[in-house]
């Protein structure tokens, strides 16, 4: 086995390029490649998932137990397995380091490939190695990979000063080039789904990065033994029944999901029906609705357009339908969508308004408290905190007084600061995202509910059938 975690001095290093690039360059060589993204992004994963042809999973020290963490890590295991990192090495929510990109590698034994950005740097990157080496001597550092150099004379010197002053071996030199880049959006790249050229440009990152980097070097420092998987369930679970189909949004303007929220709702008994709220007239023969996160803004105009989905999921909510959106899909659930200047007609299932802001409404980590009105069946007693996290730049505005809502935001902002999850009929809408981790496990308490709905429409109709 292989394993790898990819990380840098700091952000806009070129790691998620780097990253998407020895994804496509290993897998192009016949190696089953399993992609890992550190955090809670949604963005990066897309792109490695695709890289890599493998869905990425999210490893993420705040919001999941350490256990958990190198469960996942483990079951998904493959024999290249490659972690990219989020900001810095060192860089992390906490003082200690204990959720740091540092603290999942020693976690996980990962060897660390550092990315470094290497504009306008000669002689100062050996202090900069050495610093990071003499931090926490735990870390194997195990070869760098300089980037955006300035062709091959600035590499050549760069690749004396680290081997006169450092033991670190030069894996890769990449020159700049800004044909690898690639376009992005608030502070992530755009989503591989809008991307109409993400195929060609994943392919055109993986040859520059065969061509490099050493991948035979990277493979000979990163090979280790398997991790022994903790004996330990990683999501509680609600008793499974009857199959439930759920129409699930996969299109330009929703892409948000977590592969792991996908195989527990398939795992606890649902079927999953992808449609395009884009281009599709008619909403599938499902008993539940699911719409992620995205970027509806920038597909307002087309979202509007298609009249026939926005009246039949607005029906289908109306009617009772169990319904969950998150982020995007609760912005495509609201009356109207304002964005650069424009106000669009949406789905009109929750009495309220989007508008766009400049900068961020919310963003980071969140902790919600669930209240009393949360319609979903739990087994136990709710969960004293449920961390997950939030990242809009849109408010909901105009809501009317009487609103009904499942959370209480303790850390974060949700939908006003104060409240989170807003109710309406069968549907729960919220700004923040949830993972099916530990004490919150949606996706199963979700078909549960889909299942008790069902249940109870079933009975209603017997019992018409027999009044007749």
């Amino acid at each position: 086995m292989n394993r790898m975690l990819i990380s840098a001095a700091h952000k806009s290093s070129g790691k998620t390029m780097v990253s998407i690039g020895l994804c496509a360059a290993l897998a192009a060589r016949g190696h089953a490649v399993q992609p890992f993204k550190k955090g809670p992004d949604y963005i990066d994963p897309m792109w490695l998932g695709q890289a890599a042809g493998h869905d990425c999973r999210n490893l993420d020290l705040y919001l999941m137990e350490n256990d958990d963490v190198v469960a996942t890590f483990a079951r998904h295991a493959s024999e290249v397995n490659l972690v990219e990192g989020n900001k810095g090495l060192y860089d992390g929510l906490a003082l200690d380091g204990s959720n740091s990109n540092a603290a999942l590698a020693k976690l996980l034994d990962l060897p660390v490939i550092l990315v470094i950005d290497a504009r306008g740097m000669t002689r100062g990157i050996a202090p900069l190695i050495l610093g990071y080496q003499a931090f926490d001597k735990d870390i194997n550092i195990a070869g760098v990979i300089l980037n955006n150099l300035g062709g091959k004379r600035h590499e050549s010197k760069l690749r004396q000063v680290i081997e006169h002053y450092t033991d670190v071996q030069v894996i890769g030199a990449i020159q700049h080039d800004e044909r690898l880049s690639i376009v992005e959006r608030h502070l992530g790249l755009m989503p591989s789904n809008e991307s109409h050229v993400a195929t060609a440009k994943i392919k055109q990152i993986g040859e520059a990065i065969a061509e490099q980097v050493d991948l035979d070097k990277l493979l000979e420092l990163s090979r280790k033994e398997p991790l022994a998987t903790p004996h330990k369930a990683l999501v509680s679970a609600l008793p499974c029944g009857d199959k439930v189909r759920i129409a699930i949004a996969r299109d330009r303007a929703f892409g948000f999901y977590y592969a792991d929220d996908l195989d527990a709702l398939e795992a606890a008994g649902a079927e999953l029906v992808p449609f395009d709220a884009l281009r599709d007239a008619h909403l599938p023969e499902v008993d539940g609705l699911y719409i992620g996160g995205g970027f509806p803004e920038t597909c307002a105009a087309e979202l509007e357009a298609n009249t026939t989905m926005r009246g039949e999921i607005k029906q289908a909510i109306a009617n009772g339908m169990p319904a969950y959106a998150e982020c995007g899909g609760l912005m495509y659930l609201s009356r109207s969508l304002n964005y650069e200047g424009r106000t669009f007609d949406m789905v009109g299932a929750i009495p309220g308004d989007v508008k766009m802001h400049a900068k961020p409404i919310g963003r980071g980590y969140v902790h919600l408290k669930e209240d009393a009105e949360h319609p979903w069946p739990r087994p136990d007693a709710p969960a004293k905190q449920i961390k997950a996290h939030e990242f809009h730049y849109s408010s909901l505005e105009n809501l009317p007084p009487d609103c009904c809502f499942a959370y209480h935001v303790e850390r974060g902002y949700g939908i006003n600061g104060e409240r989170d999850g807003i109710i309406v009929n069968n549907l729960l809408a919220s700004y923040t995202h949830l993972r099916t981790i530990g004490s919150c496990y949606w996706a199963t308490r979700f078909v549960g509910f889909i299942r008790r709905c069902k249940g109870e429409a079933l009975n209603s109709i017997s019992l018409k059938e027999k009044a007749l």
